[in-house]
């Protein structure tokens, strides 16, 4: 009872919100309307600007918060990231998502729809605000079948129609598109104030109330969805069983952090150094989740995820409630259904979603994505050889050893001088391994590693210098190997790249010869030694070409370094809203203007009385007189005027003005 009371009120606040937008518009009109009857009448001497001017400042709210009631009381329109599946591409998939269907005791949806998304979620988009059914859909994020199993992945599924069979999806779509009409009016005025500066004058009070109104909103309706939530987790439980569905949002929740840290610390920087990305990003992501040295993390990241409390803005319970519900609920027995078989779709749809996930511009060139994952694990490995490169020059500019020879000059240009084992060792042979080692751990940070791979063997430059160097020098020789063809390096999610020697050597030993040879002094004729039996010429230059027609190792001549910041900027979607917003307001304050200022101009002027003149006469006679005849010229008669009244004549009384005598001051002529 008290669930469907919290729904009627939400939908009535809900009804009351439409009530106001309508109300405010039905003002703004009338407003519109009073200026411009006021600017027509013949009493106005002057176009009234104030009220034009405070009406084209409110249009972009008004505007802005009818469309969005219009844009969220409608069904919402087919997601534009999404990929759909066919019966033929996805037959397993079809064939358990109606399977499961009956079992919940509901229709199955319509369309599945594939996702770049940790989630899974089912829309009716039916009309009415959601009143009437319509069309269901079901959208499965591609990451959640590359990395639950299959059990898992099927009570996700039961739980989604799980929603369809409990009728959550009518008041789940009122409420979701009453707090996106509500978000986006809010975001119609904030769009206005950064566009206007007249409305950020008063924005402040409408944003307020706004708030405090979704606020209201979603206290209102965020006990029920959750309630819902717990429902669907319920008759889950009842198809694949209470330890599944646990396992499932576990692991769904480890998932998602496993798939943020995959685009942004494996597939962006790869995509920002190289200009490549993966023709199936998702197959590997599934060889991320599937690695080993995961385990323990994918571990903890999974006890995280329970101890993390629920999002006040999130329609999900916190992870330990529905988990403590769960284990209430009697568990299957053990070997009551056999196991499910794996879902998978055709390899063509996930390339189509890697498209949709990877688009836009500078989206890179496209490889497979074994290779890419090659490519990954020796650009990890090779990030290192950049600042020794560096460091390498800085010490034979500052120490004034003489350089090699540079190679010849290209188009005019000569080529840079190239990373080679032999310029290192002969810096050691000079006793010059503590600057070299400082102007390596100097510039670590310059080289964009993560914080946890400035020194991949997990020293601190302070505690033993000398141990990045020897990192480094390892990293060179196992690039010149792997550039012969006898080595390859091996990916290791959780650090640096594992070098794969020849035959017959251990991967610790070349790290044991670069180690001794920086440490000891006269070590470095061994080290030479050791690699002529390998086959590197230590003299060889090791080059890597990039995107940019530079090296892995260094900048191109003539090439700028990017610049990148870390200040906060205006998105472009954002950027385009704010536009739009002062477009409008720039279109209705002109056309406002206009249209006033003919209202006003062409306003009845007033008459007022005066004196009345004879007319021309229209017809002339010689002599006098008319004649019935037109007359060639007319004649103008002395006009007549009314005859005013005489003013008195004043007189002044006699004695009133005394006599003055001027004899006495006038100078008497001297004889």
């Amino acid at each position: 009872m008290i669930a469907a009371a919290r729904a009627l009120l939400a939908l009535a606040l809900l009804a009351v919100f439409y009530a106001l937008v309508a109300a405010m518009v039905l003002l703004w009109a009338a407003f519109l309307v009073a200026a411009l009857w006021t600017a027509g009448t013949p009493e106005a001497t002057t176009p009234p600007t104030t009220v034009v001017t405070a009406c084209a400042a409110f249009a972009p709210i008004v505007f802005g918060m009818v469309w969005a009631v219009i844009r969220t009381a409608r069904p919402a329109a087919p997601r534009e990231d999404a990929v759909p599946v066919t019966r033929r591409g996805a037959p397993e998939l079809w064939r358990t998502v109606e399977e499961l269907a009956l079992d919940v005791g509901t229709r199955p949806p319509g369309h599945i729809k594939l996702t770049a998304e940790v989630n899974a979620s089912v829309t009716e988009d039916a009309p009415l605000l959601g009143l009437a059914p319509g069309r269901r859909v079901l959208y499965l994020g591609l990451p959640l079948l590359a990395g639950l199993s299959p059990a898992e992945l099927r009570a996700v599924l039961a739980h989604e129609l799980g929603h369809f069979s409990g009728r959550h999806s009518r008041f789940g779509a009122v409420a979701h598109r009453g707090a996106a009409g509500l978000v986006a009016a809010r975001q119609a005025i904030q769009d206005a104030s950064a566009a206007n500066d007249l409305v950020r004058l008063y924005a402040g009070v409408p944003l307020l109330l706004l708030g405090l109104y979704t606020h209201v909103f979603r206290w209102l309706t965020r006990p029920v969805r959750r309630r819902q939530e717990l429902e669907a987790d319920r008759e889950a439980a009842r198809v694949a069983g209470p330890g599944a569905v646990a396992d499932a949002l576990c692991s769904t929740a480890a998932l998602e952090a496993a798939w943020q840290e995959f685009l942004v610390d494996f597939l962006a920087p790869m995509r920002r150094a190289t200009g490549r990305i993966p023709d199936d990003p998702f197959r590997a992501f599934a060889h991320m989740a599937e690695a080993p040295e995961l385990r323990e993390p994918m571990a903890a990241s999974r006890a995280r995820a329970v101890e993390r409390p629920a999002d006040p803005d999130d329609a999900h319970p916190a992870l330990a409630v529905r988990l403590e519900r769960l284990s209430r609920l009697p568990a299957r027995e053990p070997g009551a259904e056999p196991s499910p078989e794996p879902l998978s779709v055709q390899p063509r749809y996930a390339v189509a979603l890697g498209r949709v996930l990877l688009s836009g511009r500078g989206a890179g060139a496209r490889v497979p994505w074994r290779d890419w994952l090659t490519e990954l694990a020796g650009h990890r490995a090779t990030r290192i050889l950049t600042p020794l490169a560096e460091a390498v020059r800085g010490v034979e500019e500052t120490e004034g050893m003489g350089r090699p020879k540079a190679e010849p000059e290209q188009d005019g240009e000569p080529e840079p001088e190239r990373l080679t084992i032999h310029r290192v060792l002969r810096l050691l042979d000079g006793g010059r391994r503590m600057p070299l080692a400082r102007a390596l751990n100097a510039g670590l940070p310059k080289a964009g590693l993560p914080e946890g791979e400035r020194t991949p063997r997990g020293d601190h430059p302070e505690q033993d210098p000398l141990a990045p160097l020897a990192e480094a020098l390892a990293v060179l020789i196992g690039a010149q190997l792997v550039a012969r063809g006898t080595a390859y390096w091996a990916m290791n999610w959780t650090g640096p790249s594992i070098l794969v020697p020849p035959d017959g050597i251990a991967p610790e030993t070349i790290r044991t010869w670069a180690d001794t040879a920086v440490r000891l002094p006269g070590q470095t004729q061994r080290l030479g030694l050791h690699l002529a039996a390998l086959g590197v010429d230590e003299r060889a230059p090791l080059l890597t070409t990039g995107r940019a027609g530079g090296t892995a190792y260094g900048p191109a001549p003539g090439e700028k370094a990017r610049r990148i910041s870390v200040a906060p900027g205006v998105t472009g979607p954002a950027r385009q809203r704010i536009t739009a917003v002062r477009a409008l307001a720039l279109t209705v304050m002109l056309g406002l203007t206009g249209l006033t200022f003919v209202l006003w101009a062409n306003r009845d002027e007033p008459s007022y009385p005066g004196t009345p003149v004879t007319r021309w006469n229209d017809r002339y006679q010689p002599g006098g007189g008319t004649a019935p005849g037109p007359t060639p010229f007319p004649t103008y008669q002395r006009p007549t005027f009314p005859t005013w009244p005489t003013p008195p004549a004043y007189h002044l009384p006699s004695g009133s003005v005394p006599s003055v005598h001027i004899e006495p001051v006038i100078p008497r002529s001297t004889p």
